[in-house]
């Protein structure tokens, strides 16, 4: 069974922006966009269960008593941190946040969330040697190539080719991506980066 997550925001381009980082840490789960939870009840039935709602607070204050039947499945998306304590029985995320931040305030969440009860993974993922994984676990962690190279013994010419053949393999070309991959795969954890 695929698991669902649901976003559930008017904003369309908050939602679609929230979909594509989902999607890059979950790439085995069905990211779903609705504007309303009523889309939601229509869209999917209880045989196939929502593993999580991202809600707006607006949505989640209209319909308050579907969210608190789903609490722990619930994630309220905040645009006031102020606001935290209003929701203090539910899991929030700051959508202010600078990306590096708001990126690792997701990855908090979903090490926390499923700790015991892992997503399970795509099959076919590319294998990195162990080189590959020092140097992915160096650049997620802000190391420019030179640093890198200094670090590993190595040449800058041969971190470049690492750097090349990490994108290749998983087929990921930002930073953000990267570090995704890295959280996700247990290369390094939220505090590292």
């Amino acid at each position: 069974m695929i698991p669902r997550i649901a976003i559930i925001d008017q904003n369309t381009l908050e939602a679609t922006g929230l979909k594509s980082i989902i999607s890059d840490i979950a790439p085995m789960a069905d990211v779903c966009t609705f504007a309303s939870v009523e889309d939601v009840v229509q869209e999917f039935d209880a045989e196939i269960p929502v593993v999580h709602f991202f809600v707006s607070s607006q949505v989640f204050i209209a319909n308050a008593e579907f969210f608190l039947k789903h609490q722990k499945q619930t994630i309220i998306l905040l645009a006031q941190p102020a606001a935290k304590r209003q929701f203090e029985n539910f899991l929030t995320l700051d959508i202010t946040q600078a990306e590096h931040d708001l990126l690792k305030s997701i990855l908090t969440l979903f090490q926390r969330g499923h700790s015991q009860h892992p997503l399970p993974q795509t099959a076919s993922q590319p294998e990195l040697s162990p080189r590959e994984v020092e140097v992915l676990a160096l650049v997620v962690r802000g190391f420019i190539n030179k640093e890198i190279a200094d670090r590993l013994c190595i040449s800058l010419p041969t971190v470049i080719t690492h750097r090349k053949n990490i994108c290749e393999k998983l087929h990921l070309r930002s930073v953000s991506s990267l570090t995704i991959y890295a959280v996700t795969h247990g290369i390094v954890s939220t505090e590292d980066i």
